[in-house]
Formats: C-alpha cells, sequence, structure tokens
C-alpha cells in the first residue's frame, strides 16, 4: 500500500526543506504525531539519524523510532519507520517548491491492518493536511 499528497508552496526547496527536515515541529503540522524528538545524540537530519516520534489517533497513542534514510537538503528528506516508509521531494516549481509527501508501507501485517481499517484514505487526508500546515508556516 502506498499513497501520495502534493502542493505548491511560495518558498525556496532549500526553504521548505529546512521546515520538513526539522522533525521536532512535525507535532505543528500533523494531524497525528503529536511529538518528535531527535535519539542517541543526533541534532538534525543526516542518514542514519533516528528520533521517536509520538503520535495519537482518536483514543490510540503509539510512538515510532525512525531513521532517516535520505537527507539531501532542497531535495529529499526520507525515513524509515519500520513498517512505512515515508519521503518528501522537493522540485522548484513556477517560483516557488512542489513538495510531495508519500508513503509506503513495507509490512505485510501493517497492509492487512490498513485495508481492514481504510488506513490508506486516512494517511492520504491527513498527509494533505499537514502539507497545507507546511505551506502555512512557509508562506507566513
Amino acid at each position: 500500500m502506498e499513497g501520495q499528497a502534493t502542493i505548491h508552496i511560495n518558498a525556496t526547496p532549500e526553504a521548505v526543506y529546512a521546515l520538513v527536515a526539522d522533525v521536532t515541529r512535525m507535532g505543528e503540522w500533523s494531524p497525528e504525531t503529536t511529538e518528535c524528538v531527535w535519539l542517541d545524540g543526533a541534532t538534525g537530519p543526516a542518514v542514519g539519524a533516528k528520533f521517536k516520534g509520538s503520535n495519537k489517533l482518536g483514543p490510540m497513542k503509539w510512538s515510532t523510532s525512525p531513521t532517516v534514510i535520505a537527507a539531501d537538503a532542497g531535495k529529499t528528506f526520507a525515513f524509515d519507520a519500520g513498517a512505512t516508509e515515508w519521503r518528501y521531494t522537493f522540485t522548484a516549481d513556477n517560483g516557488g517548491t512542489s513538495v510531495t509527501e508519500s508513503f509506503r508501507v513495507t509490512s505485510n501485517v501493517t497492509k492487512l491492518y490498513s485495508k481492514i481499517a481504510r488506513r490508506e484514505a486516512m494517511l492520504i487526508r491527513g498527509m494533505q493536511q499537514t502539507l497545507t500546515r507546511i505551506k502555512a508556516a512557509a508562506e507566513g
């Protein structure tokens, strides 16, 4: 299972990347992620850096410990959360940036749960909300 959402932001790819790759701010934008903190001495985005993501959906709470798998300033930021890989791509477009957030579920158990819970549609709506909030922050 996979999905994506895209938005145009009136800011440079480097400026938008800086917002997204600062995972400590993800709680400001995501409808599910409430907080992220760097782990094991990491202080910013670098391949191999780990962070803890705390999440909430209705009464359910959980956390993940993703590992950054791509950190190319102004181009790509991606992390592997264990059962799901998340990726942001940044492309200069029409005086601003086209940002695409995408996910790919890699666990068969998670794929099965996702089909039962109709999780794919929820994640796509959540990505759209996240990108809209990032746009407001970048353009504000």
